[in-house]
């Protein structure tokens, strides 16, 4: 046995990787509802953003600002949606926006010190993967006419602009073109926004590349003055990086192809805080059409008999709708992956406050960009994959604690974003801040068939469950646990955990890595559960932090008394010589089987950088 106490800082431990597991075993086989995530830091702004969908949203007092014009006057204002077919009731085919000719290129950005105008250096995509180039500055951007720019930056498969009013504006038209191009596209209604100091236009669904956003001020009567008009230069948008379970024998990416833009005759549905109750759209198979507000659409979707993508775009900070289940919005689809459903947040500031999403018997679900706050604990998790899903991919969302529940281990809420017997998973760049319990993997009735990966989530002064993993066979890679006061990774009842190239910024308490009833956790140095083992494989992590972890290894004798086996090498398979103190299971060395997933691990250094610019919502959230 090697007990191993780390106190230097940033070596490198190619082995070292445990977490300890405390007061996990609470949760069993109970119908969890999940809602909203609850914030501790900072609540969302109560002046909710603006839209050509939401005339009627003016800041109070001395924060007024100058509404668009009415809604007879705006195309497409029809319950939060844009140019609506007459029985799909608020859906829009964004692919299909208006286009005008060309504007020269404006190119570049300039130095507000300097005066001089320069082309940004674009940070490569490179395959899918962001790079791991520092996040750039917000810049100002040249503009023709009137037009002042505040920021205009390219993200991954999106990129926005922010403007100050311009004068005799009554509103604003957005395009964007790629570099070189010849068509502008004007994005929908909905993305552009009103704020107190400023506007906003985001632009999702792009395809990697270099983008030129134009806007374009229209007056009271919504023409278009051109004379006024500003364009951005180049901005640089990379691609997300589908990784992970979620895109092996299927695809996860919901109502979006795999570049990143919509699928063709996809509907997108707007959800603003005017709309949600009040959006409209036909779907096959439903009990009623048109289906009136978000759930009850999503009710029609869960018959499993519409095939149609549905992307739907949140936008602002939405309270509770009228109609929900349980708590949560529901989404389903009886696992008819066909078209795929998207749920996504629009911008920085896109919030479920006070309920959240409850996923069950879906595939081909994606969820991304959104902020869960002020969980009902009663109600269940943040977000929830209850049971029967595959594909299911959850990237790029923040998650905060939520209402104290009445359970001893619910003063921060409940589950952060837990899984529940579903297969092929990948939850990727989200940033759990300050969370109770983040991630419950398994139920007691899991099995070993059920393939999960978490990569590149910061774990941000969370206290547990990183994951807290039952039965279920889990690639945990490049993730930053970010000062965890109780465990990281933590497995029972046979579960096989490969741990990679993980950053831990340790504290005195942590323990990385932790195996039910033997190791740290037989020793009473932990708090994890009364369940038997499963066995973790820890390779390529750092440590920069002092922590406590007792490890095996080819050479040791200790088959069966450690928190982690530390391969000498990424491919080292582990001998069932090895097996679990408590069930004598052995780990099933999925990791270097021939059919594994391809993937491009970063060091545990650049993943920290990565985690820290990219993970959650655009721009940090």
């Amino acid at each position: 046995m090697k007990k191993i106490v780390l106190k230097a800082a940033c070596a490198m431990c190619a082995a070292l990787m445990a977490f300890s597991i405390a007061g996990c075993a609470s949760d069993e086989e109970e119908s969890l509802t999940p809602p909203g995530g609850g914030q501790q830091t900072e609540q969302p702004d109560d002046t909710t953003p603006q839209t050509p969908s939401d005339p009627g949203l003016v800041p109070d007092d001395e924060e007024q600002v100058t509404t668009p014009p009415d809604d007879e006057d705006k195309p497409g204002n029809t319950g939060g949606t844009t140019d609506p077919k007459p029985d799909e009731g608020g859906t829009t085919e964004p692919d299909e926006g208006e286009t005008t000719d060309p504007e020269p290129d404006e190119g570049g950005t300039t130095n507000p010190d300097e005066g001089e105008t320069t082309d940004p250096e674009p940070s490569q995509p490179g395959g899918g993967s962001q790079g791991t180039d520092e996040p750039e500055d917000p810049v100002t951007i040249p503009a023709t006419g009137e037009i002042e720019f505040i920021e205009a930056q390219g993200h991954l498969e999106s990129a926005y602009v922010t403007w100050k009013a311009v004068e005799g504006a009554e509103w604003y038209n957005v395009y964007y073109m790629p570099v070189g191009g010849e068509t502008w596209t004007k994005i929908d209604a909905p993305l552009v926004r009103q704020y107190p100091e400023y506007f906003r236009a985001d632009i999702p669904g792009l395809a990697a590349g270099e983008y030129l956003i134009k806007v374009v001020p229209t007056d009271k009567d919504g023409n278009e003055l051109d004379e006024k008009s500003g364009t951005t230069g180049n901005l640089t948008v990379l691609a997300h990086e589908r990784e992970g379970y979620a895109f092996v024998n299927g695809t996860a990416s919901g109502a979006y192809n795999e570049d990143g833009t919509l699928k063709a005759g996809a509907r997108v549905i707007y959800i603003t805080e005017n709309t949600k109750d009040s959006v409209t759209l036909t779907v096959e198979g439903a009990n009623e059409n048109p289906c009136v507000g978000l759930q009850n659409i999503l009710k029609g979707y869960a018959k499993g008999k519409d095939s149609t993508p549905l992307c739907v775009r949140i936008i602002g900070n939405i309270t509770d709708l009228a109609v929900m289940d349980k708590g949560d919005i529901l989404v389903e689809n009886k696992n008819n992956g066909k078209g795929g459903i998207t749920i996504e947040g629009i911008g920085s500031d896109a919030t479920a406050n006070g309920w959240g999403l409850r996923i069950k018997n879906s595939s081909n679900v994606e969820v991304r960009n959104i902020g869960f706050m002020n969980c009902d604990s009663n109600e269940g998790d943040n977000l929830g994959l209850q049971q029967g899903n595959d594909h299911v991919w959850v990237h790029n969302c923040d998650f905060f604690y939520g209402d104290a529940g009445s359970d001893s281990d619910q003063a921060k809420g409940d589950g952060a974003l837990d899984t529940k017997t579903s297969s092929y998973i990948t939850h990727s760049y989200n940033h759990f801040w300050d969370s109770g319990k983040c991630n419950l993997q398994g139920m007691k009735s899991e099995e070993t068939s059920n393939y999960i990966t978490y990569h590149h989530n910061w774990y941000d002064h969370s206290d547990s469950r990183h994951p807290r993993i039952r039965t279920c066979t889990v690639h945990i890679y490049n993730n930053y646990f970010d000062g965890n006061s109780k465990y990281g990774v933590g497995v029972t009842m046979g579960a096989s955990a490969f741990v990679e190239n993980n950053y831990f910024r340790s504290t005195a308490d942590m323990k990385p890595m932790l195996s039910s009833n033997q190791g740290t956790d037989a020793d009473g140095e932990g708090t994890f559960s009364g369940e038997d083992g499963g066995i973790i494989k820890s390779f390529g992590n750092i440590f920069d932090g002092p922590c406590s972890l007792i490890t095996t290894d080819a050479n040791s004798s200790n088959k069966n008394d450690f928190d982690c086996y530390e391969a000498a090498s990424r491919d080292e398979k582990i001998s069932s010589d090895y097996k679990t103190l408590a069930g004598g299971t052995t780990y099933n060395n999925f990791d270097t089987a021939a059919d594994f997933y391809e993937y491009q691990a970063d060091t545990a250094e650049e993943a920290k950088e990565k985690v820290e610019k990219y993970a959650g919502r655009v721009g940090g959230g």
